[in-house]
């Protein structure tokens, strides 16, 4: 068989598999809570992975990987700052929160920011707040989706709009039938994959350019100035910049709704530890695998026209037919648990979050499924029509949902008592300085986008907390 062949049937397998996945968890969905959060009753090891999986999507195998090629080893200032921003969301904010969330019965995260107040105050606060998860999910979704489809495309020469379509109507069909069982055990799978892919290809690319030992000799006589600063060539004020907002991009961690949802979704307070544990090893792996990939690959490939492509050229290069379509199945499982976690989220937006409590749950059950459908249509239709940069387009929403949810989460661990009235105008104006400091020139390390938002809302919260 050819190698076009041998990658084809090994993705079949898989889709058809993840599908059935969908069809095994559609038997433990019986209503909403079910849907939307697996009715709280996770174990640590699929929620952990889940997690994970929902979390280092096509942005680590494709952008992070990329972005090592192109500007060197000051790319290492993200780990630190990714690793910090989920140690901190598994140490404080899982814990309390697994606690709140089956105490209040909490379905979404929304249901935890408009948890007190008027009726009129918490409508507003969850309009607001579900229309801005799906205006961000949208184009987060649409980035995973065009990822899928130059995954596609790139393999099997498959022109980008058929690939993005298959890869729309993948995720659709095992999320609408299955839910948040369906995502969970399918991320695990797709988590699995992604370590894999994390451990071999980079382990293969070092062997291939001499090993630790003759690596930094190699990439020192090919790469710039600027590739070889740990600094990237910063200094002064742009160093401060560029320092900052690294290590900051681990902040938004806090206002992602479909990695909160993991930690309403975990069965008891145990629980949280071993999660813990094994997801934030996991992520150790997927990020410092992906820079030495990045970096590796820049040694062997001296010129690319897509730094976003090296993965996949590189997998081509070191890896046998059969190897290499298992890295494409780890590529796609990447895109794959990231989108399905967020169209599923976007749908509880709308499904739970405004259309409310119904006494009937098969009718509403019905609706949510129907939501999650319009929903991939949208995003299929995003990808197709409004291409983007994958990387630029994911650390928009990222920042535009940490920055909005993110204080208003941490204000209400934190049992400080906030004034309801004063949580959409902080939120509203977060989200408003987001998209500002997005459409302005870049700031060094775009400090100003990552942090700026989050310390104006947390500020203006505290401020009009109730004394």
């Amino acid at each position: 068989m050819s190698k076009e062949q041998i990658i084809l049937i090994t993705l079949l397998i898989y889709i058809v598999l993840l599908i059935a996945l969908g069809f095994f968890g559609s038997r433990r969905t019986q209503n909403n809570s079910d849907l939307f959060i697996g009715g709280r009753t996770l174990g640590p090891f699929v929620a952990s992975m889940s997690y994970v999986a929902s979390s280092a999507s096509a942005w680590v195998l494709l952008g992070l990987s990329g972005m090592a090629y192109a500007f060197g080893i000051s790319v290492i200032w993200v780990v630190p700052g990714l690793l910090l921003g989920h140690s901190f969301s598994w140490y404080w904010v899982a814990p309390r929160l697994q606690k709140l969330s089956h105490k209040h019965q909490l379905v979404t995260v929304t249901d935890l920011i408009a948890i007190d107040g008027s009726e009129k105050t918490k409508s507003s606060i969850k309009k607001f707040t579900a229309a801005t998860i799906i205006f961000c999910f949208m184009f987060y979704i649409a980035a995973q989706l065009q990822a899928a489809g130059g995954t596609f495309a790139i393999t099997f020469d498959l022109p980008l709009s058929y690939s993005i379509l298959i890869g729309g109507l993948v995720i659709m069909c095992y999320t609408m039938v299955g839910g948040f069982w369906a995502v969970s055990l399918t991320d695990t799978l797709q988590g699995s994959l992604m370590i894999l892919a994390s451990v071999a290809l980079p382990a293969l690319a070092l062997m291939e350019v001499g090993g630790v030992s003759h690596f930094w000799q190699a990439y020192s006589e090919i790469a710039t100035v600027e590739q070889l600063s740990l600094f990237g060539g910063n200094s002064g004020f742009v160093l401060l910049g560029f320092m900052v907002g690294s290590l900051s991009i681990g902040v938004s961690v806090l206002g992602q709704p479909h990695l909160l949802a993991r930690f309403m979704s975990l069965k008891t307070g145990k629980s949280v530890r071993p999660a813990r544990m094994i997801a934030l090893s996991c992520f150790v792996v997927s990020f410092l695998g992906m820079v030495l990939l990045g970096l590796c690959g820049k040694i062997m490939v001296s010129d690319l026209a897509n730094r976003e492509d090296i993965f996949f050229i590189l997998t081509d290069d070191l890896m046998p037919a059969i190897l290499g379509a298992i890295m494409i199945a780890a590529v796609l499982s990447a895109i794959l648990s990231t989108a399905d976690s967020q169209i599923l989220v976007s749908a509880s937006s709308i499904a739970h979050d405004l259309m409310g409590e119904s006494d009937q749950m098969k009718s509403k059950l019905l609706i949510s499924r129907v939501v999650i459908v319009v929903l991939c249509l949208l995003s299929v239709s995003i990808a197709l029509f409004i291409p983007s940069d994958i990387f630029s387009r994911v650390l928009f929403a990222w920042n535009a949902l940490g920055a909005t949810i993110g204080p208003v989460v941490l204000m209400r661990l934190s049992n400080i008592d906030i004034n309801p009235r004063s949580i959409l105008p902080a939120m509203s104006i977060a989200l408003a300085l987001v998209i500002v400091f997005f459409i302005m020139k870049d700031a060094p390390g775009d400090f100003m986008e990552r942090v700026v938002p989050h310390i104006i809302s947390f500020t203006y919260l505290y401020l009009t907390r109730k004394k």
